[in-house]
C-alpha cells in the first residue's frame, strides 16, 4: 500500500483533531474508533471480508502498513473468523497515541509541548497542512449536503465519525442537527462501514458480549443510542450474506 493515499485511521484522527486546543475530541471512544477503521482500510486492500457479524482474512500478504499489517497479523493467527464487536473491544488501548505519533513522523502533525495547572506535562498537536484537514471535511461535508451517495471510503468515514460521537464535534447545536442525521443516514452507503460502526457503538454501550439477533448484524437494525456525548441512533445497512466455507467456520 503506497503512502500516496491517507488511511482511514488517519483521517478519522485528523478529523478528531481539534486546531484550536490541539486536542482530540471523544478520546475514550476514538481508540475503538480507530480499530474498527484499521478493519475497514484492511477490507478496502482485500485483505479482510465480513462474514456476517464476523470478519475473516480472505489475503494474508501484507499492505506495507507497518500498523495495518500488525493488526491483519493478529486477525491471521486467530485462525477463523472473529466477531467484529470483540476485536474492536479488545485490549489494544494506545491506537490513538500511536496514530498521532505515526502523523507526526510523517509530518502531518508536530508536537507542542506544555503544562497542565503549570506542573504535569502535557502534549498538544497541531496540524502542519491544514488543507488536508479542510479536504476531509469537505468530503463529507459535500456528501451531506448534495445527498449523491458517496465513495465507500467517504461513507465508512461518515460511519466511523458519528459512531465514535464527532457528529457534535463537527455540527455543534442545533444549527447542526440536520446534518448530524444526514451524517448518520451516510451510514448505510457502505456495508462493511456500517458492520463496524455498529460494533464500536455496541462495544460503547456495553452489549458486546451479547450475539445479535439475525444472521448479519448490520442489516436493518437500529443501534443503540450513545452514552454521555455519544452517537445518536442509526439506521440499518445492507445485510452481508454468509458465504458457505466461511460460515461454517465462524460457527465453531
Amino acid at each position: 500500500m503506497g503512502r500516496s493515499r491517507r488511511t482511514l485511521p488517519e483521517e478519522l484522527l485528523l478529523l478528531a483533531l481539534d486546531p484550536a486546543t490541539g486536542t482530540t475530541a471523544q478520546p475514550q471512544s476514538l481508540d475503538l474508533g480507530l480499530a474498527g477503521a484499521q478493519l475497514v482500510e484492511l477490507a478496502l486492500a482485500g485483505r479482510i471480508a465480513p462474514d456476517g457479524d464476523r470478519i475473516a482474512v480472505v489475503v494474508p500478504r501484507p499492505t506495507g502498513d507497518p500498523t495495518l499489517d500488525c493488526a491483519l497479523e493478529l486477525l491471521r493467527r486467530r485462525g477463523a473468523p472473529v466477531r467484529a464487536v470483540h476485536w474492536i473491544g479488545g485490549p489494544r488501548l494506545g491506537l490513538r497515541q500511536t496514530y498521532l505519533s505515526h502523523l507526526e513522523r510523517c509530518g502531518m502533525v508536530h508536537a507542542v509541548a506544555g503544562q497542565m495547572c503549570g506542573v504535569l506535562p502535557t502534549t498538544r498537536y497541531q496540524a502542519t497542512d491544514t488543507e488536508i484537514s479542510r479536504e476531509i471535511r469537505a468530503r463529507l461535508d459535500s456528501a451531506i449536503r448534495t445527498g449523491v451517495p458517496p465513495d465507500p471510503r467517504t461513507a465508512a468515514l461518515a460511519a466511523l465519525a458519528h459512531a465514535v460521537g464527532l457528529g457534535k464535534h463537527l455540527y455543534p447545536g442545533n444549527e447542526g442537527r440536520s446534518s448530524r442525521s444526514r451524517l448518520r443516514d451516510l451510514i448505510r452507503h457502505d456495508p462493511m462501514g456500517g458492520l463496524v460502526a455498529h460494533a464500536v457503538m455496541d462495544v460503547q454501550n456495553g452489549v458486546a458480549a451479547q450475539p445479535r439477533r439475525g444472521a448479519a448484524p448490520a442489516g436493518g437494525r437500529q443501534a443503540p443510542t450513545g452514552g454521555r456525548g455519544g452517537p445518536e441512533p442509526a439506521r440499518g445497512v445492507p445485510a452481508q450474506p454468509r458465504r458457505g466455507s466461511m460460515a461454517r467456520a465462524a460457527a465453531h
